[in-house]
């Protein structure tokens, strides 16, 4: 009686672990299938829709906008037209892609490889000149000049070894009107 008890308390539990496990093997829902990627001019043509859509998000926070920025909206089906050409902003980014690409290829070797076998990393991006903005503002750093102050040094400077504003001139004979000696 005792072993038949074990035995039955054995199956129980094993009974109740499958039946656990197939309760957790239940078919998840399925999400439905990607969009198909169309209209693809610059960027490889085999990306699936995810990793063009995580490229589209990166753009987008580079220049700080949104996917209207480029992108048309039908609402007539309520959906972007992604594949639609109908901005002049997708076709700039298309050229600053291309642009982006030439600079990395020819100045930064985009796609080889360090010592320790590493894509290098080293590279410009949307972001490197955008930040943050649609339209890249042009900023002058504010210095006084190539190089340094101007000749005789900064406005409002005196040279060195010159007296203090408001002092005698340089070369007045010093108060007291005595010849200094040796002239």
């Amino acid at each position: 009686m005792h072993l038949n008890k074990k035995i039955t308390v054995i199956t129980s539990l094993l009974l109740a672990v499958i039946v656990l496990a197939s309760m957790t093997l239940q078919q998840q829902p399925q999400r439905p299938p990607d969009p198909a990627i169309t209209n693809l001019k610059v960027l490889p043509k085999k990306l699936t829709f995810r990793q063009v859509d995580h490229i589209m998000d990166d753009w987008a926070a580079s220049l700080g906008v949104r996917c209207t920025y480029c992108h048309v909206r039908d609402e007539a089906a309520r959906k972007f037209d992604y594949a639609a050409d109908t901005k002049p902003e997708k076709e700039m980014a298309r050229h600053m892609y291309k642009m982006m690409v030439t600079i990395n290829k020819k100045y930064f070797k985009a796609g080889e490889k360090d010592t320790l076998g590493m894509v290098k990393l080293t590279s410009v991006n949307c972001n490197t000149c955008h930040n943050g903005k649609a339209k890249p503002e042009l900023t002058i750093p504010k210095r006084a000049g190539f190089g340094g102050p101007p000749p005789g040094g900064a406005p409002g400077a005196r040279p060195q070894g010159a007296p203090p504003a408001g002092g005698p001139p340089a070369g007045t004979p010093p108060a007291g009107g005595a010849p200094r000696p040796g002239r």
